[in-house]
């Protein structure tokens, strides 16, 4: 009888213990939904690398477009092994590269431009007539007085990194945005000038449904090529718009920018919405600006020249407004 007993408790036992470990199982999932879909919800989704101990390495310092992500995973699980050999028998190509790139003011990041172009291939040949580690067009090399016959210097890596950093120079002075740089030297500069004009935006991320399917995978492949040999994103990987707004940067031009002493309880808020400007640029204008004027100090403001004026004929205006909302915020 105690044996019997002892043998059913042990089954009893057994039994509880994988239901245990069953839910804990369902937990642990449930947990990785949750996180997944917490990553989602986030304006930016960083792309993290598992470390020896298996969890999670959050140490990206730039994160990814959610826009990129799925093309960018699938672009790194194929192409990562290659890319990763590519950094040690690339060694020597890649410091031609960053010396010339950085005599010409341009990020040496854009190496990676010539890895997805040619993958270090100098005597590769596009169906387009592109050659060379940098596929340059017939027409870009000789404008840039690259020869043709009888030997094509296109195929020469330092002749042919000098003519694409001064192509990457030209492009960036007509667009200010590294993607769109990126973009425009794949499928040309009217190509991309056009789907801004169509979208009246300036951001690769809005305007990359408008350009043909090669040119808008060739940024994508750009960026996960960086985060690949970087192990991270960079200043070359972000619109304008998000490294401006990564370095604190405003849109607001600081050419023009006139003071005037404020003292009260103004808040930036109001001012901005009076002035018909973002309040965010103005707050990176003048920092600490409610904490100052809150302490009873006066402050410098910093205004456009036009919004001055308008802030000065309708001072007390804004005044009342921001006390108003300081009070309905108390209540």
């Amino acid at each position: 009888m105690q044996l019997k007993f002892n043998h059913t408790f042990l089954k009893l036992t057994v039994v509880f213990l994988l239901l245990l470990r069953m839910d804990l199982g369902m937990a642990q999932s449930n947990n990785q939904k949750i996180d997944s879909a917490q990553d989602q919800r986030v304006g930016f989704t960083s792309l993290f690398k598992l470390t020896s101990t298996g969890k999670k390495d959050k140490s990206f310092k730039f994160e990814l477009n959610p826009k990129a992500v799925s093309f960018i995973q699938s672009y790194m699980e194929k192409q990562g092994p290659e890319l990763i050999k590519m950094k040690t028998w690339g060694r020597p190509y890649f410091n031609l590269y960053d010396e010339i790139l950085t005599a010409n003011g341009i990020p040496v990041e854009l190496k990676y431009l010539s890895v997805i172009e040619s993958h270090l291939a100098p005597n590769l040949v596009s169906t387009a007539g592109a050659v060379g580690p940098w596929q340059l067009m017939p027409y870009e090399a000789t404008r840039f007085g690259l020869k043709l016959t009888p030997t094509d210097e296109r195929t020469d890596f330092a002749k042919s990194t000098k003519v694409a950093a001064t192509l990457l120079k030209e492009l960036y002075a007509q667009f200010g945005d590294w993607l769109l740089v990126v973009a425009a030297y794949n499928g040309g500069p009217g190509r991309v000038s056009r789907a801004m004009q169509k979208k009246g935006t300036k951001s690769f991320w809005d305007i990359e449904y408008d350009l043909p399917l090669e040119t808008r995978n060739h940024v994508k492949k750009f960026i996960a090529t960086h985060y690949v040999f970087e192990e991270d994103g960079g200043w070359t990987t972000l619109t304008k718009a998000e490294t401006n707004d990564k370095k604190g940067k405003t849109s607001i031009p600081t050419d023009n920018l006139q003071q005037t002493s404020v003292s009260g309880r103004f808040l930036i808020a109001i001012i901005a919405q009076y002035l018909k400007i973002s309040a965010k640029d103005l707050s990176v204008l003048n920092p600490q600006f409610d904490q100052t004027v809150a302490a009873g100090k006066s402050y410098s403001l910093k205004l456009p020249k036009d919004k001055l004026e308008i802030f000065e004929a309708h001072k007390n205006e804004i005044l009342q407004a921001s006390l108003q909302s300081l009070y309905s915020i108390k209540e």
